[in-house]
């Protein structure tokens, strides 16, 4: 029985579909934990989501923002942006079902031992705050509110948690830890706006895993979002987002010996968020 972690497959169903074939993944024997970022940006994001449904509880899968963005395009809250490919999902035959698998998938789980996020935790949360905020999350996405808090979600402020924030307030700052943070202060001030590899931290920020303070330093992390950081394999840090999607690898990793695998990815695009 393995169990492996996979980075941001962003439509890409022909390179998971080899890494699989790679590790002889076995459903009735193994378990896949997929890090966010299933679909858009890549050839066949209807091809991820069937393949991943299909394999039932054997894959347990987090959301990433792409994967918001196509729950905000299925509810008409946003257009689809030059450059996405969730069109085919959009017009599946089966699209009320996919869209409800997706609306069902988890924002951070704990598992064997390891935290998994989409993008990022903010300094001050433990592991059971993390985990009890995604829930707080996952309620909304699971619930009748779903299409009033995608109209709401959007949004780079307030860029800080507190414990008093309430409301669309509340859940955006918890959307945009799990989703979208790269950089952050000391103080847990989110930065948006730069993409660029760990070393290009804008002054006063740094990578939200380098914040000294950070509540989760004693655990291992799990995480992708950030293709310009690249792979990491430390003891308590595993980054997988591999730029599977900008031409450059899916990555997994074997969570009880730490071997990386690796697969090839021919589709090209011009590096994006």
């Amino acid at each position: 029985m393995a169990m492996y972690c996979i980075g941001d497959v962003q439509g890409c169903d022909s390179a998971l579909g080899r890494l699989l074939d790679e590790v002889s993944f076995s459903a009735s024997r193994d378990t896949l934990y997929l890090l966010g970022d299933l679909v858009n940006r890549g050839p066949d994001s209807l091809g991820v989501l069937r393949r991943l449904m299909d394999l039932g509880g054997a894959a347990k899968c987090l959301l990433g923002n792409h994967d918001l963005h196509l729950l905000a395009a299925a509810y008409g809250v946003r257009e689809l942006k030059r450059g996405d490919t969730v069109q085919d999902i959009l017009a599946a035959p089966d699209r009320l079902a996919l869209i409800d698998w997706v609306r069902h998938q988890r924002m951070a789980m704990m598992e064997q031992g390891v935290l998994m996020v989409h993008a990022g935790v903010l300094p001050s949360w433990s592991a059971a705050k993390t985990i009890a905020l995604a829930q707080e999350l996952e309620a909304v996405l699971q619930s009748d509110d779903l299409p009033a808090f995608l109209l709401e979600m959007y949004g780079n402020k307030p860029t800080a948690w507190r414990d008093s924030l309430t409301g669309s307030k509340r859940l955006r700052v918890i959307v945009n830890a799990l989703t979208r943070l790269r950089f952050c202060s000391n103080e847990g001030e989110m930065e948006f706006e730069t993409k660029e590899g760990g070393d290009s931290a804008p002054p006063g920020y740094m990578p939200w895993f380098e914040v000294p303070t950070r509540q989760t330093q004693n655990l291992t992390l799990a995480f992708g979002h950030w293709s310009t950081l690249g792979l990491i394999n430390r003891q308590n840090l595993i980054a997988l987002d591999t730029g599977c999607v900008w031409g450059g690898c899916l990555s997994a990793i074997n969570l009880a010996t730490r071997e990386v695998i690796q697969t090839q990815c021919a589709q090209a695009q011009k590096p994006g968020q």
